[in-house]
């Protein structure tokens, strides 16, 4: 029975990753979709030229306006005349900001490597100094190839959009075409388009402006959106900017899969909860008539987050992701209005983080963006286990420069000292059974039929009872274990921490380790194009676990027909889950099957089998105290008994 329950707590484990695995993966309907609808060269080259070809269309329009008008009347001033009149009609009182060339101005901190540029007079360009690509090239968030940002309003019934307008450097920082701050320092650069703009004349009591506020020792920086004498300029019934955001998310890790896997849109509801689209398909999700306080385009282990002073309304956000591409992985875009009245807003200020997802620096905002890291928050148990161990023994042993392989040894080594009771426990029970399985197998000679089967089962419990042995003794414990497996496995492929950081073969614990690629792109379906070490040791580690567990409890192969055989391919299907999976994962699974068998060595030593068999054979003889439920039960039987005799 205590075997049952045991492998009844795996296969509890082995369908948790079957569920989830098959979460991770794409439906064959996604996967046709994907194939047949979107091509990857073409689709990222229209998203990063689609502003540009808009421009050239517009130009052209232009310059062929002013042509025909000039061979019509042979008068070159009618020809810049129509020139004005086709900008006018487009751009309004914007005319004199919607041609120009784009000139750009830079901010280095200690993190942060940025560039803005005038068209659109955003950040076009974010570089993470502290950390590279895979490869050992610049970590590039984003660029203007891959960014689409701005905002959107109307004028006089025509839609004017930000990032197709050319911003001038604000008068006080002219000349300043490149910045730095360090420390807790901070620096300020502003953006500004002025309506009725022209090469000649500006009204500089007149403008829209984008104030950039930069600290040397942040990756949150803030965003003022000002609006200086405009009541006259935009329309009156002005209820709401909308903020336009696209952007392609660049590949920065080893393993494609994972990194898609770990990458979507999240979202904070207004004082309320944190969500996100789901991380393994293509969704797109509308919220009518919801408020959130910011939009994070999130990647495995780095995020681009929008961050509302108050709310954005009625928010629309989607993640695509990209076919096999050496540049780009997934897509994403959102769309979000900022309540805006000429009468009362003067000014709207927004921030911008641009930055690692590491779970202290992200709580330190107190805006909730920590629950982008998939810590198990659906499931409280597993969060804690997050939060309050593994998290800290990272954060105390990295500050000192430790290897994180000893670090995940030392995190291993705390658990299972933790946990130790609960083993010596599921031992002891284990040693219990044994004792008992000669009284077990007498039962089940005395009752070999089917339908005998009750009788069987009512004189298995009996036996239990009257030796003091609790047959769930050994399940319980490995139930309680599974909030820990579960933990390491949500949290291990996301922790910044194990980020390039070598140990052993492994160059990269937060992905897989690689002793041999297979030749000329062979794949083994399932398995992949490599082999893991770490994953393979696992594997042999755990089919060892599922022998030695299997000798404790006593079982043999004709009580629980197909057992054993699913007990031992669990371990194989570990394989081919963990072959892609992190390293440092596999390694923390390899170290925990290791430490237990010292465990095991430990408790036998310290636990008389003989002396339990004894206690065991005396707990028989005594008379079995029945509790007052069971007494209950009886005297009901009677009395029903009683009452069908009268």
């Amino acid at each position: 029975m205590n075997n049952k329950n045991t492998i009844i707590g795996l296969l509890l484990i082995f369908a948790i990753f079957i569920i989830y695995s098959y979460l991770q993966t794409p439906s064959k309907k996604e996967l046709e979709t994907r194939k047949h609808t979107y091509d990857s060269v073409n689709y990222v080259k229209n998203k990063q030229r689609d502003s540009l070809i808009i421009t050239k269309a517009r130009q052209m329009a232009i310059a062929q306006a002013g042509r025909k008008l000039r061979e019509k009347t042979g008068n070159p001033v009618d020809s810049i005349r129509a020139v004005h009149e086709v900008m006018q009609e487009q751009y309004g009182v914007f005319s004199g900001s919607a041609a120009g060339t784009a000139e750009f101005f830079t901010i280095e901190s200690d993190l942060l490597k940025l560039r803005i540029s005038s068209k659109g007079g955003k950040i076009d360009y974010v570089e993470l100094k502290k950390y590279k690509t895979w490869e050992g090239r610049p970590l590039i968030l984003m660029d203007d190839d891959s960014l689409h940002f701005g905002f959107h309003f109307f004028l006089n019934s025509r839609d004017v959009y930000t990032d197709k307008l050319y911003f001038r450097l604000a008068p006080q920082f002219a000349g300043k075409n490149a910045l730095s701050v360090t420390g807790k320092d901070s620096v300020q650069i502003a953006m500004r388009l002025y309506p009725d703009a022209s090469d000649t004349s500006l009204n500089l009591n007149k403008y829209i402006e984008f104030v950039y506020t930069i600290k040397g020792d942040q990756y949150m920086m803030g965003l003022r959106l000002n609006f200086v004498g405009m009541a006259d300029v935009l329309d009156p019934g002005t209820k709401y900017l909308v903020m336009n955001w696209e952007e392609n998310l660049k590949r920065q890790e080893k393993s494609l899969k994972m990194e898609r896997m770990n990458s979507t849109v999240y979202y904070k509801f207004f004082e309320d909860k944190v969500d996100y689209l789901t991380e393994t398909k293509d969704e797109v999700k509308d919220l009518k008539n919801e408020r959130v306080q910011w939009i994070s385009f999130k990647q495995q282990f780095f995020s681009s987050t929008i961050i509302a002073e108050n709310y954005f309304t009625d928010p629309k956000v989607r993640t695509l992701t990209l076919p096999r591409n050496d540049r780009y992985m997934r897509s994403m875009s959102a769309e979000a209005a900022i309540p805006f009245s000429l009468s009362e807003t003067k000014s709207v200020p927004i921030s911008l983080y641009f930055g690692p997802n590491k779970f202290y620096s992200l709580k330190s905002y107190g805006v909730g963006l920590e629950r982008q890291i998939p810590l198990g928050w659906s499931f409280a148990p597993m969060a804690w286990i997050n939060i309050w161990a593994v998290i800290p023994v990272f954060t105390f042993f990295g500050n000192f420069g430790w290897n994180y392989g000893i670090i995940i040894l030392i995190l291993t080594i705390l658990l299972k000292t933790v946990l130790f009771p609960i083993a010596f426990k599921t031992y002891k029970s284990s040693a219990k059974m044994r004792a008992l399985k000669p009284d077990i197998d007498e039962i089940s000679a005395r009752y070999p039929k089917k339908e005998e089967a009750m009788k069987k089962q009512q004189a298995t419990m009996d036996l239990y009872k009257r030796a003091g042995v609790n047959p769930m003794a050994g399940c319980i414990p490995l139930l309680l274990q599974m909030p820990i497996l579960i933990a390491m496995f949500r949290f291990f492929p996301a922790s910044i921490e194990l980020r390039q950081q070598a140990f052993l073969w492994a160059k990269d614990l937060s992905s897989y380790d690689s002793i041999y690629t297979f030749p000329g792109g062979f794949t083994i379906p399932w398995y992949g194009d490599h082999i893991s070490l770490f994953a393979l040791l696992m594997t042999i580690s755990s089919v060892i676990y599922t022998r030695i567990n299997d000798q404790m409890m006593g079982s043999t192969q004709t009580q629980m027909p197909g057992m054993k055989t699913m007990m031992y391919l669990m371990p194989v299907m570990f394989l081919f889950w963990f072959n892609d999976y992190s390293s440092g994962l596999s390694y923390y699974y390899l170290l925990a099957n290791l430490l237990t068998f010292a465990q095991i060595y430990i408790i036998r030593a310290t636990i008389d089998e003989k002396k339990l068999h004894a206690q065991i054979e005396a707990n028989k003889k005594k008379p079995v105290k029945k509790s007052g439920f069971q007494k209950r039960l009886e005297d009901m039987a009677k009395q029903r008994g009683y009452s069908a005799k009268k």
